[in-house]
C-alpha cells in the first residue's frame, strides 16, 4: 500500500509543477482540467503522508524495543507501538475509501438523453413522464436545464428529449439513471382494465470539453433541414434544423429547438462529442482485463434498470433489488432516496473488489 501511496504523492507533486508552467496557463481548458485533477489528490496526499509517517515511526520503535535492555523504556517503547498500530489501523480505513478510484467525470454536467421504446404511443407517454421527472428533480436540486432537441410524438408524449443539465457533481448523481425504464400501468384508452407494458431508454453522458474529443471536419457530414414539430407547431420557415453525421462511427445527431442554425449546430456537436467520449469510455473498458464488475451497471442501455409498477405504486430499481412504495413521489421528481441507495452499494461493490 505504501509504495501506491507515493505513486499518487508523485503524481500531485508532479501536477503542482506542471500548473506553474506558462505554457498551461495559456492554455485554460487544460489548465482547468488539470486543476481539479491536482485539487482532487490533495486529501488523499495529506493523509497519505501521515501514514506513511506513522509506519516509519511504527519501525523505529520495533527497532528500539527489539535493542533496548531496559524494562522502564522497553514497556514506554511497548505502550507506543500499541497507540501506533491503533493510528494505523484508523488510517487504514480511512485510505481504503479515498483510494477508490473516483469517476473523473463526476463533476461534469451531463446530456440526458430520453427516447420511447417498446409500446407504442404508451411508450411515449412513458417517455414524456421520465422527462418531467428528471426536470423536478433537476429542479430540486438547482440545477440548470437546457433543453437540446425535444421530437414530439403526434398520439401524445414524445420520441425523443435531449437536455443538458448543468449544476455542481450532476454525472456523480445522474450517471445511475442510464439504462432502460419499464412501466406498469393500465393506459387511458384501455377499456377492459388490462395492465400493460412499456419502454424508454435513458442514456446519461458527460459533457465533455473540446480538448476531450476531437472531431476533425472532414469526419462529418452537416444537413439542414426546416425545424417542425408534432401538429404544425415550431413550424420555421427557415433551414435553421441541423443533422450531423459522424462518417466513421455512423453516428447521426439532429437539433431543431434553438432559434438559429449557428445554435442548433453548436448543440448538435456538444451531444456528438458526448456520444463520441461514450464510445471511447465502453471501448477503453471492454479493454482491460480487470474490469470492476458491479451490480450498478452505468453503462449498458440495455439493461433493464428500473420498473415502475402504477397498480401498486411501487418502484423496483432491479441491480440492487430496491423497491420503494413511492411511485408518486419518485414520478414527480423525488429521487434522492433512490439514488443514494445506488450510491451505497456501488461504494461497497468498489471496496470488496
Amino acid at each position: 500500500m505504501i509504495n501506491k501511496l507515493k505513486e499518487i504523492i508523485k503524481k500531485y507533486h508532479s501536477l503542482a509543477e506542471k500548473l506553474s508552467q506558462p505554457d498551461l496557463i495559456s492554455n485554460m481548458p487544460l489548465y482547468k482540467k488539470t486543476s481539479q485533477e491536482y485539487s482532487s489528490l490533495k486529501e488523499k496526499v495529506e493523509i497519505s503522508e501521515i501514514y506513511i509517517k506513522k509506519n516509519k515511526e511504527l519501525d523505529d520503535v520495533n527497532l528500539l524495543i527489539d535493542e533496548e535492555s531496559d524494562s522502564d523504556m522497553k514497556d514506554l517503547a511497548i505502550e507506543e507501538q500499541i497507540a501506533l498500530k491503533n493510528q494505523i489501523i484508523e488510517l487504514e480505513e480511512k485510505i481504503k475509501d479515498l483510494l477508490i478510484e473516483a469517476d473523473p467525470d463526476d463533476h461534469k454536467n451531463t446530456i440526458l438523453e430520453i427516447r420511447s421504446g417498446t409500446g407504442g404511443s404508451e411508450a411515449s407517454l412513458f417517455a414524456d413522464n421520465l422527462f418531467r421527472m428528471y426536470l423536478r428533480y433537476s429542479e430540486q436540486k438547482g440545477w440548470k436545464v437546457e433543453l437540446m432537441n425535444l421530437s414530439e410524438n403526434e398520439g401524445g408524449g414524445i420520441k425523443e428529449a435531449i437536455f443538458l443539465l448543468k449544476g455542481t457533481n450532476v454525472y456523480a448523481d445522474m450517471k445511475y439513471e442510464s439504462g432502460v425504464h419499464r412501466v406498469q400501468r393500465v393506459p387511458e384508452t384501455e377499456s377492459s382494465g388490462r395492465v400493460h407494458t412499456s419502454a424508454a431508454t435513458v442514456a446519461v453522458l458527460p459533457e465533455v470539453e473540446t480538448i476531450d474529443v476531437e472531431i476533425n471536419e472532414i469526419d462529418i457530414k452537416i444537413d439542414t433541414y426546416r425545424a417542425s414539430g408534432a401538429g404544425g407547431q415550431h413550424v420555421n420557415k427557415t433551414e435553421s434544423a441541423i443533422r450531423i453525421t459522424h462518417l466513421p462511427t455512423g453516428l447521426v445527431v439532429t437539433c431543431q429547438d434553438q432559434s438559429s442554425q449557428h445554435k442548433n449546430k453548436d448543440q448538435a456537436m456538444k451531444v456528438l462529442r458526448a456520444r463520441l467520449y461514450d464510445l471511447q469510455r465502453a471501448e477503453q473498458n471492454k479493454q482491460r482485463s480487470d474490469v470492476r464488475k458491479t451490480m450498478v451497471s452505468t453503462g449498458d442501455r440495455s439493461a433493464k434498470i428500473r420498473t415502475y409498477n402504477f397498480p401498486q405504486g411501487r418502484v423496483t430499481d432491479h441491480r440492487i433489488n430496491l423497491t420503494l412504495y413511492k411511485l408518486t413521489e419518485i414520478i414527480n421528481g423525488d429521487l434522492d432516496e433512490v439514488i443514494k441507495c445506488l450510491k451505497i452499494e456501488d461504494h461497497k461493490s468498489k471496496l470488496s473488489s
